[in-house]
């Protein structure tokens, strides 16, 4: 069974409901707080942190006095752009105590979906994790409109999970768990503790309503599930507004937990094992033993470079004695090009810019 415990790479989504009170508008600074001390123990046994956090409109339309009630798109995006400046310092202020410094990562639908964005913003959370930090990810509702919004956090939180490779995400709700019929209306109702796969009767039962503040219904939580599950990520969902809902989770509150499909590393490889080439890149036999042993493809031992292909898109590996695998392109095929057999030292003075050192990072390679 998956356990936060073991999780060495967690994402947590937090609902609007949970972080704003839904009569003041306020923050709920004690809440926050003792969730800070949850993301402290995690990172302190050596686990990577990643929190999805709504909350910026609701911040913002208290700030802003506007009135209750769904806004139109032009106060949603004001009120966001006032309230995500109070969401970040909050969260600063509630980790900083505890020697964690945060970052805020603002994305849309369009950044997962265009495969040199979602790479771009691949190689930030990487490099945001490596260094140490917690980021902080939320939709950007300040530019987002309907055709490039997720349109709640649960399914981006999903997203992140799979781009980051996180083995737990957890979904701090309103609902202590998935319910076969809404327990408001249906006293028969009862929670599943463990689901094993989504099934279509699964789906069927769930229902489409959210509460107060917060836009993600069950549906959309299933959904989440089913993207997390099949790159290899457990998923919970458990009611959130207890102080330290993490600790509570850990010691077997109330919850449901999705089983993932797999584990994420052998997924993405499916993944990109299943791409169409758009092009191939040819390594000589010191590359190739040393793919073979896990590492990445740097310019030095690329022999030549075919086909047409930008920055993010599929390619062959092939080497001596044949086709070594696939992988995604950290440079399209000009410059991959002009690189090929150079160190990786001399990059910026053959592209006038300082690149990344490896053409094909060994974790986007299928072998």
């Amino acid at each position: 069974m998956a356990s936060l415990s073991t999780a060495k790479r967690l994402v947590v989504k937090i609902g609007s409901a949970l972080l704003v009170d839904r009569a003041t508008g306020d923050l709920r600074a004690d809440w926050l707080r003792a969730l800070a001390e949850d993301v402290a123990a995690a990172k302190g046994r050596g686990a990577d942190v990643i929190l999805v956090s709504s909350g910026s409109i609701a911040l913002g339309r208290g700030a802003l006095g506007l009135a209750g009630g769904t806004l139109p798109l032009e106060q949603s995006q004001a009120a966001a752009a006032v309230g995500q400046i109070r969401l970040a310092r909050a969260y600063e202020e509630a980790l900083a105590p505890h020697g964690l410094t945060t970052a805020q990562v603002l994305v849309t639908l369009e950044d997962t979906e265009d495969r040199r964005r979602y790479l771009n913003s691949r190689a930030t959370l990487e490099q945001l994790l490596r260094l140490g930090t917690v980021p902080i990810v939320n939709e950007n509702d300040t530019v987002a409109t309907d055709e490039i919004r997720f349109g709640d956090n649960d399914r981006l939180a999903a997203q992140i999970a799979v781009t980051v490779g996180a083995d737990v995400l957890v979904l701090l709700s309103d609902v202590d768990g998935f319910y076969s019929a809404d327990p408001r209306s249906d006293p028969d109702a009862r929670r599943y503790d463990w689901i094993e796969r989504i099934t279509p009767d699964i789906e069927a039962m769930a229902g489409d309503e959210g509460s107060g503040l917060s836009k993600g219904g069950m549906k959309t939580k299933l959904m989440a599930a089913k993207t997390a599950t099949g790159a290899g990520c457990a998923m919970a969902i458990t009611e959130g507004s207890a102080l330290r809902p993490l600790t509570a989770l850990a010691a077997g509150a109330p919850a449901t937990w999705f089983a993932a499909q797999g584990d994420p590393q052998a997924a993405r490889k499916r993944w990109i094992a299943s791409m169409k080439p758009k092009g191939e890149i040819t390594v000589d036999a010191g590359a190739a033993r040393a793919l073979a042993q896990g590492k990445s493809l740097l310019p030095a031992g690329v022999t030549d470079v075919s086909g047409r292909f930008g920055r993010g898109d599929p390619v062959t590996i092939s080497g001596p004695d044949g086709v070594l695998g696939k992988g995604l392109a950290r440079y399209p095929s000009d410059e991959a090009a002009a690189i090929r057999g150079r160190r990786s030292g001399d990059i910026e003075a053959i592209l006038g810019y300082p690149g990344r050192a490896a053409l094909v990072h060994r974790d986007d390679m299928a072998t």
